[in-house]
């Protein structure tokens, strides 16, 4: 059955229907932000890495921002669909939200309702090319070789003005030590690891080292010669007494030469026979030709394969047909591995090892691959999923003879097993799931004897996966017995192992409603809860959870934290007056307070809790600094601060938090530096938050005698105050009693 679409003018006279084209336009404009998802609206397929969203995104800005269609009424509207699909899918703990739930499973409160001018994303917008390599696995950094990290912001602007030095610094450094950089934009939760709390910081690694910041003038030379320092190099001497011992001696630890002619010498032509002449001084062609005479790699073949690989730790490379570009550059691999006891095997055609070794087909080892045998039996191996670099491939062997990681199969899955086991379903196309692979050994490490961990690709046994009900990538589910636990939280081996710890000692209370009156209604002021009202099928409810957890931890000992299941106690929650879910409330004696914040993580929440707790802290004047801080006989830790400053408001209940811990050991005071500028100008304040600690030694104290103290952390710093107590204690007569 038809219908007429008619549209009447105030004469009440019909007019011609739209154009078939016109209508179809307005009806696609109306469902397409529906009609899409994050992927689709940015042009990007679900593998694609955060710098390849990044740049879709700032392809489409550039084009559809509303700034550049003035006249384009919806404009607005698209622009803000667009900027949110990125905003999710750059962050890893949203993407996997959005790859599960779908846009329902984010916190509804963080959908944004804004973006920046179209000069930012034409000029700001992460426009940076600093060298090839961008994004820097930790496993690469660990591979022996020395890495000079940029960590950079793309709104910096010093990060800007560094960039062509940087690039000319990486070409000139080609070849002597790696050079990499980081966009702490996109990878927020590497850089806080790290402790990056300015841009652009620069860094030297070397594995199994402190790392090294680089301070000076940053120009190309400074840059070269701060990181010449780092380079070790041995050249030895040869002259016809030594020639033949020195040679022997490397040759009986598998080492070659390569050697420099100053002259004609009568020895070496002797010996000619052992030498490889180089017809070239650029290095560029030495090197390729030392790379070649290097010997190959040993061969794996079907009488050896169970021999060798179940004793001994092995790298293999499988390839298919003659051997791949490289497979030479895989020669320096039995060097680079000596030390760690891993020996190299190349599988040259894996249609022919699979002919020759069937046990391979029972492995699903189907497709070239670099993997690692770790000696405990042809079973216990791990497979390389990142880029086919060498260093990645070498922090990768380094890290996986440690771990204790194992690549699962059908018949070795663990579903009926008492020993509990973290599994790990994944697809090696996805990057969130590369990216916590690494992850996942380091809390095998710290687990090792209480937990066993596996990993399973999902793109090869889809139907196990399937049976499990997974629907993103990276899923990782804790089996223990009977019950199963799946992991809802940062791709971190932090929160992996924060995650295990909550189920053996669950740091959220479960609350209904006899409990909840006993405990909770009515307490005194000095027992605080945080209470989250929430119902299972609740999308934004479950991206909560992990938070909520993290953030009880965070508060352990100071506030008390509780979740109410509103699904099972219905009535109960109606009666407090939940009218919507998650419902995120404060009690504190008979008062109550609902949680409005725009942001939902653990550290957001946390600071909000903390706001409630009594001051700790004093706050100081000018005369109360020279009388108490200078004058007095307590030891102190100041915060000086900016009212107008954000990472000031960010540390604010950081400090109160310190100001708790050293409670009756040291006092904790804060300096307004804009209401006091001179008290802070004689103290030497240039930046804020700047954290100061004061030690009594007997004498009265200068302004510049304060200690600067780098950390942000509550518990870092409380350590390292202790710490200095504990060095300051033969010089002081009497712990001054803190008031």
């Amino acid at each position: 059955m038809g219908h007429r679409v008619v549209l009447w003018v105030q004469r009440r006279r019909p007019v011609q229907l739209l154009p078939p084209l016109m209508l179809l336009v307005i009806l696609l404009a109306a469902v397409w932000a529906e009609s899409q998802d994050y992927y689709s609206l940015l042009g990007v397929g679900r593998e694609a890495t955060t710098r390849e969203i990044r740049q879709a995104f700032k392809k489409l800005a550039l084009t559809m921002h509303p700034d550049k269609n003035p006249g384009d009424s919806s404009a607005h509207e698209k622009f803000l669909q667009v900027n949110r699909a990125y905003e999710v899918l750059k962050d890893q703990d949203l993407r996997k939200k959005y790859d599960k739930y779908g846009e329902k499973g984010l916190d509804e409160q963080q959908q944004g309702g804004r973006y920046e001018s179209w000069n930012y994303y034409r000029y700001d917008f992460g426009d940076l090319t600093y060298c090839v390599c961008v994004c820097v696995s930790e496993a690469a950094v660990n591979s022996g070789e020395i890495w000079f990290i940029n960590f950079y912001f793309p709104r910096c602007s010093h990060c800007h003005q560094l960039a062509p030095t940087w690039r000319e610094f990486s070409k000139e450094m080609d070849g002597v030590i790696r050079i990499g950089a980081v966009n702490c934009g996109d990878n927020n939760h590497l850089c806080r690891r790290k402790g990056i709390n300015s841009y652009p910081s620069l860094f030297i690694y070397r594995a199994g080292q402190k790392p090294e910041k680089f301070n000076g003038e940053r120009s190309k030379d400074d840059l070269v010669r701060f990181s010449m320092q780092f380079i070790t190099t041995t050249v030895t001497q040869l002259w016809q007494g030594n020639l033949f011992s020195e040679i022997e001696s490397a040759f009986s630890s598998g080492l070659g030469w390569l050697i420099t002619l100053c002259s004609d010498t009568g020895a070496l032509t002797q010996c000619a026979c052992m030498l490889q002449w180089l017809n070239t001084l650029d290095s560029k062609e030495i090197y390729n030709q030392v790379i070649n005479h290097l010997p190959d790699l040993e061969l794996l073949t079907s009488d050896s394969f169970k021999r060798k690989l179940a004793r001994h730790r092995w790298l293999v490379s499988f390839t298919f047909g003659d051997r791949s570009p490289t497979s030479t550059e895989y020669k320096k691999l039995q060097a680079f591995l000596r030390q760690d006891h891993i020996q190299v095997l190349f599988c040259l055609s894996l249609s022919g090892c699979l002919l020759a070794m069937p046990c391979l087909s029972s492995l699903y080892i189907h497709k070239p691959c670099v993997a690692v045998f770790k000696g405990l039996g042809i079973h216990d191996f791990e497979i390389h999923h990142s880029k086919d670099v060498l260093y990645n491939i070498v922090g990768f062997a380094r890290d996986s003879v440690r771990a204790h990681v194992t690549t699962l199969r059908p018949d070795n899955f663990p579903s009926d097993r008492k020993e509990p086991w973290l599994v790990d379903f994944f697809a090696p196309w996805c990057p969130p799931c590369r990216a916590l692979l690494p992850e996942l050994r380091k809390a095998s490490i710290q687990l090792a004897g209480q937990m066993k961990f596996g990993t399973l690709d999902c793109t090869i046994h889809h139907n196990l996966c399937s049976m499990y009900n997974i629907q993103a990538y990276p899923t990782t589910v804790i089996f223990n017995g009977s019950s199963v636990h799946e992991y809802e939280g940062q791709h971190s081996a932090d929160g992996i192992l924060e995650f295990i710890q909550d189920l053996v000692n669950p740091s959220v209370v479960v609350l209904d409603p006899s409990s909840f009156a006993e405990r909770v209604k009515g307490k005194s002021d000095i027992q605080i809860w945080a209470v989250d009202f929430y119902a299972p099928w609740c999308g934004p409810c479950q991206a909560l959870i992990p938070e909520w957890r993290r953030m009880a931890r965070l508060l352990s000992g100071q506030i008390l934290v509780g979740s109410v299941d509103c699904q099972r106690f219905q009535s109960f929650c109606q009666s407090q007056n939940v009218r919507a879910y998650p419902e995120i409330r404060l009690y504190s004696g008979n008062a109550r307070q609902s949680y409005n914040g725009w942001h939902r993580d653990a550290h957001s929440l946390r600071a909000w809790a903390l706001s409630s707790l009594p001051r700790a802290s004093v706050d100081l004047t000018p005369e109360s600094f020279r009388s108490q801080v200078l004058s007095g006989q307590d030891h102190w830790v100041l915060d000086f601060y900016a009212p107008w400053c954000g990472p000031c408001q960010h540390f604010a209940p950081e400090f109160e938090v310190l100001a708790r811990i050293l409670k009756g050991e040291v006092r904790a005071g804060k300096v307004d530096c804009q209401a006091h500028h001179q008290t802070c100008q004689s103290a030497g304040i240039t930046a804020y938050p700047t954290v100061r600690f004061y030690p009594y030694l007997g004498t009265r104290r200068h302004e510049h005698s304060g200690e600067h103290i780098n950390s942000r952390d509550a518990n870092m710093i409380a350590d390292i105050i202790r710490q200095r107590l504990d060095q300051l204690s033969p010089r002081l007569h009497s712990k001054p009693k803190v008031t």
